[in-house]
């Protein structure tokens, strides 16, 4: 009996379905109960600090609670934090994102600890799955990025940019609509590179998606506005197609250009309110979702205001709101840290923004 927990994103989400088929594939069970499993698999993330301290809060658990049981760490820890999985769980086999393929292979040796990582071009497409919902299917169509914001720690773990063949895309979402799913979620680390590496594009994929056959809706995962900016009017009318969910989510980070600037973000402010400003004239029931990272070192009370008065100005149906917290091996992490207090204080004031929008909806 084998039980997996997961924690992260959608790319998480469809990276543990994917094991899941695999190892229902093989004639393992699966079980929700980790008392009666032999086998422990977590699926791991490393976006937040909050999250990875539940994880290792987590690993340290079971290490202590089941001694006994192979303890498998998966997903983006055992790549971009080694020695802080070697130090928790020196016992536990490792695998990262991109070898999720040989998962049956660690299982198999359930007494032995094995290590699949280092950074490789694996296409996760056509691949057995069980999903928990029945007509909700994620599909991923890249994997790694095209950025190198200071912040951010995924490029450690995911690597850059490796888009997957259009042509393998369109099959898995052939298979999925025959499987009986109803929806589609694109997911990728950054959607809105993908093609960049191969002469393709987001566009020229979603066209293709949108002709397959079928009573279907595309739900489209995070771009980032730099690469939707290159092809916005493109996007807008592949919006207006009855199989797209009107749904977009472009992360901001910061209302101020000094700090987008700072955060090696490839955009301008006034290119985030454009991609809003687009949408919403040419798609009326757009859904906007949107980040904001609160408190990055260099970040005035000027620089937060600018920020505050922003999402006052664009009042996006969705806003995702991060407190600053360094992560390992990053330029940010670096630099000199704005108080905790003064993060707290700002992420309150911009929470009550947002529920003060959120009640006018």
């Amino acid at each position: 009996m084998i039980y997996i927990r997961v924690y992260g994103c959608t790319a998480n989400q469809d990276d543990t379905d994917i094991i899941r088929g695999l190892i229902n594939k093989e004639g393992y069970k699966l079980t929700e109960n980790i008392d009666l499993a032999e086998i422990i698999i977590i699926v791991t993330c490393i976006a937040k600090s909050k999250t990875e301290a539940k994880i290792t809060s987590k690993l340290k658990e079971i290490i202590v609670k089941y001694p006994e049981k192979k303890l498998i760490i998966a997903g983006c820890m055992p790549e971009a934090e080694y020695e802080i999985c070697k130090k928790i769980a020196p016992n536990a086999s490792l695998i990262n994102s991109q070898h999720i393929k040989n998962i049956i292979e660690v299982i198999k040796n359930k007494n032995k600890v094995i290590e699949f990582l280092g950074k490789r071009n694996e296409n996760k497409l056509n691949l057995p799955k069980i999903t928990s919902k029945k007509e909700v299917v994620s599909v991923q169509i890249a994997e790694g990025c095209n950025s190198n914001c200071t912040y951010c720690i995924i490029r450690l773990a995911k690597g850059s940019l490796h888009s997957f063949p259009e042509e393998e895309i369109i099959k898995e979402i052939k298979i999925r609509l025959d499987q009986g799913y109803k929806r589609i979620n694109i997911t990728a680390t950054d959607c809105g590179c993908y093609g960049i590496d191969i002469g393709s594009s987001l566009p020229k994929l979603l066209k293709e998606i949108i002709k397959v056959k079928g009573d279907f809706k595309i739900r489209l995962g995070m771009a980032n506005p730099n690469f939707v900016l290159e092809f916005l009017n493109e996007l807008i009318k592949i919006y207006k197609d009855d199989k797209m969910i009107k749904f977009l989510h472009i992360p901001l980070q910061s209302g101020s250009n000094k700090i987008l600037k700072d955060m090696n973000r490839k955009y301008k402010v006034e290119d985030f309110k454009k991609i809003v400003k687009e949408f919403r004239k040419n798609i009326p029931n757009i859904n906007i979702s949107t980040d904001i990272i609160v408190g990055y070192p260099t970040e005035s009370l000027e620089d937060f205001k600018k920020t505050l008065e922003l999402i006052k100005e664009i009042t996006p149906e969705v806003l995702n709101i991060s407190k600053f917290a360094p992560r390992p091996k990053t330029k940010a992490k670096e630099l000199k840290q704005l108080p905790t207090e003064i993060i707290k204080k700002r992420s309150i004031e911009i929470t009550k923004e947002i529920n003060k929008i959120r009640n006018k909806f």
